[in-house]
């Protein structure tokens, strides 16, 4: 019997559709993006115990929600263990391989045994970071490295609101790698739909911006003193990593907003710091353009440039002892 027309156009429709299916999500990993969750204390932080293939990317996300292999709430014998604590900048997102975000390469560099936990979600704030300190404590590390960026410093404590209502912040799978790609990224690109709602974003008015610099700078400052009157954590060394807008180091350095006002504060607390964008200013432009994605996320090549210059001042330099094998 001879298929009519109709019904020969909707096969080939439905094949189609479901080579289409089939190719994003084996070849991009479409229909299986990283899930996040609402959390009273973070905000929001990724789901714990997931394991998948995103652009040609691999993600892991721990039990802590870290993205890091499943670890031990207890140190292991003989380990030292390093907690990293940051946002977007530390994760690495899915256009970053497991094994090239900041803190694996700064594995890397140490040697040993050891561990370097990266405990970040996309979009975090200083408040954030702190709530996620608070809910499941340092882990026993050896030392805690704060990664705040420029934006961080003026940008409002991300909520939970959008967690399953905007697509860019998902807490289930989507129903098809189709649909996905469709909601995410191609409505979003033609639409220009503002999604993203303030709670999310960076302070913008000057008085909004010197408010919450003043509110993340006391935050940041009472988590510190609580951290070294604890008994868990009074002796182990806390240390900042700072890192730039691209913008800021390129072409012309530029001075980022509030950077003296909270060196100035992180001075008055004596915090170490490792400034990245005092580093990269100096460097030439060709080697230090190749080290950014966009306006503030950094390439794989950036990220092995930060944990360099880890290694470098922090081991080399100032030969901290949690450095030694």
């Amino acid at each position: 019997m001879k298929l009519k027309p109709f019904a020969i156009l909707l096969l080939g429709l439905g094949l189609s559709f479901a080579v289409l299916e089939l190719g994003l999500r084996l070849i991009f990993g479409f229909g299986n993006p990283p899930l996040l969750q609402a959390d009273s204390k973070t905000g929001y932080r990724f789901q714990p115990n997931q394991k998948l293939f995103r652009f040609g990317k691999s993600i892991e996300i721990n039990q802590y929600s870290q993205r890091n292999p499943p670890i031990s709430a207890i140190k292991p014998p003989n380990t030292r263990r390093i907690l990293m604590i940051g946002d977007s900048v530390l994760n690495g997102g899915v256009q970053t391989d497991q094994a090239h975000t900041i803190t694996e390469r700064f594995r890397g560099l140490l040697g040993g045994s050891i561990e370097v936990l990266n405990a970040s979600t996309g979009s975090w704030g200083i408040e954030n970071r702190i709530g996620y300190l608070r809910e499941f404590g340092s882990f026993q590390s050896d030392v805690i490295i704060f990664q705040i960026g420029t934006s961080d410093l003026i940008q409002r404590t991300s909520l939970g609101t959008l967690i399953g209502v905007d697509p860019s912040f998902p807490n289930q799978r989507p129903w098809s790698a189709i649909s996905e790609l469709w909601s995410r990224y191609i409505l979003r690109r033609f639409v220009r739909q503002a999604l993203i709602m303030p709670a999310y974003a960076e302070a913008r008015s000057p008085q909004d911006k010197a408010a919450w610099f003043a509110r993340n700078s006391q935050s940041l400052k009472n988590e510190v003193r609580s951290l070294r009157t604890a008994p868990e954590t009074k002796n182990v060394p806390i240390i900042v990593l700072y890192t730039p807008y691209r913008d800021e180091v390129l072409p012309t350095p530029q001075l980022p907003l509030y950077k003296a006002e909270f060196f100035a504060l992180l001075n008055q607390m004596k915090l170490p710091v490792v400034d990245v964008h005092q580093a990269w200013s100096s460097i030439p432009v060709e080697q230090k353009s190749q080290y950014f994605i966009d306006e503030i996320h950094l390439s794989e090549t950036g990220n092995q440039a930060v944990a360099d210059l880890l290694f470098q001042q922090l081991c080399i330099q100032a030969k901290s002892t949690w450095c030694n094998p």
